[in-house]
């Protein structure tokens, strides 16, 4: 027989319970949302490219890269919730004016391709489905712009997380390409090297397209806007760790769906749009629409967030007025940025002709070389106690942003002085 004394303790447990649900679920978004428009077409494109070209030999860079993703994303977004200012605004107040405006000119440079390759997935995910660019790309452009500038913080980013979970049909793509498990393995923790310039272009195109120099300002930023609190701050940390993991996993499926296909039977592309052609004869008609709506989905998730990113940075390096919650009256500025690259590169990915595959893959290789830069401003900014107080890093922490941002400029001087090295 159950105590009144019991019945009260489990009604408080399971208030405690409710109340941790509803804090988790009303602090979840920027962490998902940055992880998953890291996989955007750019990033499908990538991956498939991988799996064809290399079978399941580069899944180890996946496996290597995710507490990577984590830690940096945690690193951005504490950094954030500890300020309340976005990445951005404390560059500018914590080094000098030429480094503030090196450093914004390279990000809205590579944010404007990378905008590009995102609209070039729209029209590649539109022609799968018999949907002409010119029609899909206008169209969802306006989409794009009215979601963005016209609704609330909470409004924009429920419909971004919502785009961010269609990758699920990757996980199906992959399971229906029936992969070599063992393979697959043997591919995560045997580690193949190899130091010709393709190879070392590819994998710091991965690396490019999964760890963003745009997504550490949009998530600082995101929390700012969202006005999380240090106390609400556990459950944010836990949310980027969930996305980072569901980030790789979805790259994960990718890999498998093509190496267990298009690598098996040597098939090359060059985009996945092409895998998507490619695995139809192979994996039926299901395979095609499978990969045609989630590069669509998350198409539409990045071409609303790049924007959105590039204006948070602009307008807190140079103090404009700034967030989702604001209109053109208060924010002209902001929402200017948003609408530039909106429909300038959706009107360039309509262009007939455009080589959309290497503006994509060039795009996710400046992000891997820029990428360095901007985790020097982070761990300069995390390590120094007049900014982050008792919040600063801890030795495992600095021992793994470190570790992997030398290892990335290593890489990123080798595949420069290749040519005259090899």
């Amino acid at each position: 027989m159950t105590t009144g004394r019991e019945k009260l303790r489990r009604r408080t447990f399971g208030r405690i319970g409710r109340t941790r649900l509803l804090i988790f679920l009303s602090v979840v978004g920027p962490g998902f949302i940055a992880a998953n428009a890291g996989n955007d077409a750019g990033g499908i494109t990538t991956w498939s490219v991988i799996g064809a070209r290399y079978g399941y030999s580069l899944i180890w860079v996946l496996i290597l890269i995710t507490p990577v993703l984590a830690v940096v994303q945690e690193m951005n977004a504490r950094v954030g919730v500890v300020t309340g200012r976005g990445l951005a605004a404390l560059i500018r107040e914590n080094f000098s004016i030429k480094v503030t405006a090196l450093a914004i000119l390279t990000a809205v440079v590579a944010n404007f391709g990378t905008t590009v390759a995102e609209f070039s997935g729209i029209a590649a995910a539109g022609s799968l489905f018999g949907v002409p660019p010119y029609v899909g790309v206008p169209v969802l452009s306006v989409l794009i712009w009215l979601l963005v500038t016209r609704g609330t913080y909470r409004k924009t980013e429920r419909v971004l997380l919502g785009l961010g979970f269609v990758l699920v049909t990757y996980i199906a793509a992959g399971i229906l390409a029936e992969p070599d498990w063992s393979a697959a393995l043997h591919g995560a923790t045997h580690p193949s090297l190899s130091s010709e310039s393709l190879w070392l272009f590819t994998v710091i195109a991965a690396v490019g397209t999964t760890l963003t120099p745009w997504g550490q300002f949009f998530i600082q930023a995101a929390v700012v806007d969202k006005k999380v609190s240090w106390r609400q701050y556990a459950y944010t940390k836990y949310e980027i760790f969930a996305g980072s993991v569901f980030m790789t996993m979805i790259d994960f499926f990718i890999v498998l769906a093509c190496a267990a296909t298009l690598y098996d039977k040597g098939i090359v592309i060059e985009s996945a749009e092409e895998a998507a052609m490619a695995l139809e004869p192979l994996l039926g008609e299901v395979a095609r629409y499978l990969f045609g709506l989630g590069l669509l989905a998350v198409s539409i998730l990045a071409a609303g967030v790049l924007p959105l990113a590039t204006a948070y940075v602009v307008c807190e390096a140079f103090g404009f007025e700034s967030g989702l919650d604001t209109g053109f009256r208060e924010a002209p500025v902001f929402n200017g940025i948003i609408t530039f690259l909106i429909f300038v590169p959706a009107l360039i990915a309509s262009i007939p002709g455009l080589p959309l595959i290497r503006v994509i893959v060039s795009a996710q290789v400046l992000n891997g070389v820029l990428l360095p830069v901007i985790l020097l401003f982070t761990l300069k900014l995390i390590n120094d106690p007049a900014v982050m107080g008792t919040h600063a890093n801890g030795r495992v922490a600095n021992a793994i942003a470190w570790t992997f941002t030398v290892a990335l400029i290593g890489m990123s001087a080798v595949l420069l002085l290749s040519p005259i090295l090899f």
